[in-house]
């Protein structure tokens, strides 16, 4: 594979693996539980009930856009650091 498609490696990982390491750390504080989830409903595809899988995920294409703008490459995964600062930093900001 070639080596300039590939995300940094401090970005490198799986959805699953940050999904699993959030909700670990969710569960040791409800407040960050909290931000997590409203940041997730943000992100939801909108009229998520109408495609499948009829569940309220994030659209890929605004997914890896999200991605490319802020680690320069679309396959990035961020750190759970990364996704941890940015939901406090929407409920400071955003008060959401």
């Amino acid at each position: 594979m070639n080596d300039e498609l590939l995300p940094d490696p401090a970005f490198r990982g799986s959805w699953g693996a940050l999904t699993l390491a959030l909700a670990a750390r969710a569960l040791l504080s409800p407040r960050l539980a909290v931000d997590l989830i409203r940041t997730a409903w943000a992100f939801r595809r909108r009229s998520w009930w109408r495609v499948a899988p009829f569940l309220p995920v994030p659209d890929q294409t605004y997914l890896r856009w999200r991605m490319y703008t802020a680690y320069g490459n679309d396959h990035a995964v961020p750190p759970a650091e990364d996704v941890i600062r940015f939901a406090r930093w929407r409920r400071e900001t955003m008060g959401a």
